[in-house]
């Protein structure tokens, strides 16, 4: 026992003396070399006023000195924390340019008959208008109330018409485009027909795309000004009809003008254009470009699974797409997906409370970076302006209706016409930009620095080089300290 605390005791005056030995050869300044140090440092460094304080022999200039020194660092440390705290603020600033082209991308155009079905099937399911409208509110930010379930024919209906598909319903039985519907359709002088237009289902039914995705007109481009897309419509007012009790009581199209890449969006945008009517529609080309966060509220990484282009409007069918196909087991309609869809007695009894739900609990969200569906990175809009004349004229309406085999009176009640056309041929970019970039920080940093104290990332390296020296001198010879202490409290080793 008494050799083993020998050997502990040994080895460990052992090892302190080989930390001493090694530490002792380490060099240390005697004083008057420390004191030449740090004479020759305030003599040499490029960090201004310091060698005015070490120069001097008058005391009195010394302290005003010294004072001048530490009042410019006050400043300079002053300026950065301002600088840093403005930085980490995020701020942007917002620049609008027009940028002028010869040749302009024109954009797509989504058209509905605001009669969305035929009279023959609505006089059969004359209970589907109650269905139709409370399927169009999926698209729509309110909440729906499962308690508002309608008259009480609305839960027999769905009893007995379980197989019912409101998809094929609205396919076979809404508004259609043909020959007979698009009576005269026109793109930068050349004619087009129902064949470029994209047959896509909406809050309004059937609805009809120009120009949409990978068609061949997005790939054409007006170079004239007020030239662009001509249409005629015959909305066949008798043929379809709409239910005025819940206030669809108007006869004419609507349409919504938008990006090529993305969906449609009519709530809040759509335009109408009534029967007997000329729409003259100008349109300007808006992009703006939203920074990420945290200097905007953009989220770049979001991806959309059934679009091509992430938008909000998109963002939030595919949120409520998940969460009713999740609780529910399948998908309404007009909702995107490949899930089966939901069949009516499903609708009524599990999807209709799960909006409500979505709707009250704020599952589904937008704006903001944290959000369901923030703001997208960058996004096109085409801001239009209408005007109306009386269509056709009374010389007109008579050639139209020797044209078209119909009476006067049709032709005043049925036909619309549209004309979508640029203003010029310029596009204007809003854009969000960072305030303080990166650079401009180390920039006016620098700029501090060199009007307070002149010092630049060379004098910087030199201080941290003096402080370096002064620190790894004075922790040498304190440990060598701490060890003489050591060694003298140790016990005498016994013999």
């Amino acid at each position: 026992m008494e050799h083993t605390e020998k050997s502990q005791v040994h080895v460990e005056k052992g090892l302190l003396g080989k930390i001493k030995h090694y530490l002792s050869k380490r060099p240390l300044p005697s004083p008057t070399d420390w004191k030449k140090f740090d004479q020759d440092f305030a003599m040499s460094t490029s960090f201004h006023g310091i060698h005015n304080i070490a120069q001097n022999q008058n005391n009195v200039r010394k302290v005003i000195w010294l004072s001048v020194v530490l009042g410019s660092v006050s400043l300079l440390v002053w300026q950065i924390y301002s600088r840093l705290v403005n930085y980490f603020t995020w701020p942007t600033t917002t620049s609008i340019e027009v940028q002028y082209v010869e040749n302009i991308e024109f954009p797509a155009v989504t058209l509905c008959n605001l009669n969305r079905f035929q009279t023959e099937a609505v006089s059969r399911f004359g209970i589907i208008f109650f269905l139709w409208d409370i399927v169009s509110k999926v698209l729509r930010l309110q909440e729906i109330s499962a308690n508002n379930t309608g008259p009480p024919e609305t839960l027999d209906f769905v009893m007995n018409h379980q197989n019912f598909s409101i998809t094929e319903f609205v396919k076979n039985s809404g508004f259609y485009l043909n020959n007979d519907t698009l009576v005269h359709c026109e793109f930068f002088g050349k004619t087009c027909s129902p064949k470029d237009f994209k047959h896509i289902f909406t809050e309004y039914g059937n609805c009809f795309t120009f120009n949409y995705g990978e068609n061949i007109q997005s790939k054409n481009k007006v170079s004239v000004s007020g030239r662009g897309l001509k249409l005629l419509l015959d909305v066949h007012q008798e043929e379809f009809t709409d239910n005025p009790i819940p206030g669809f009581a108007d006869a004419g199209v609507i349409f919504v003008i938008h990006s090529p890449k993305k969906e449609p969006q009519f709530d809040g945008l759509g335009l109408s254009s009534p029967v007997g009517m000329h729409a003259r529609v100008t349109i300007r080309q808006l992009k703006t470009v939203h920074q990420e966060y945290p200097w905007g509220e953009c989220n770049p990484n979001i991806k959309l699974r059934n679009f091509i282009t992430y938008s909000t409007y998109g963002c939030l069918k595919e949120c409520k797409a998940r969460h009713i196909q999740r609780l529910c087991g399948c998908l309404p309609f007009l909702l995107p997906g490949n899930g089966v869809e939901c069949d009516l007695l499903k609708y009524y009894n599990c999807v209709s409370p799960i909006l409500d739900h979505i709707e009250r609990k704020g599952l589904c969200t937008m704006g903001t970076h944290n959000s369901s569906c923030p703001v997208s990175c960058e996004e096109t809009e085409y801001p239009a302006t209408v005007s109306y004349s009386t269509f056709p004229s009374q010389r007109a309406t008579k050639f139209l209706a020797k044209k078209l085999n119909q009476s006067q009176e049709y032709i005043r009640e049925n036909l619309v016409n549209i004309e979508i056309n640029y203003s010029d041929l310029n596009y204007k970019i809003t854009q969000q930009q960072k305030a303080v970039s990166v650079p401009e920080l180390l920039a006016d940093v620098g700029g501090q620095l060199g009007l307070f104290c002149g010092a630049s990332l060379i004098t910087i390296i030199e201080i941290i080089e003096y402080v370096f020296t002064n620190f790894y001198w004075i922790l040498i010879f304190f440990l060598l300290k701490i060890l003489e202490t050591i060694q003298r409290t140790s016990p005498p080793q016994a013999v």
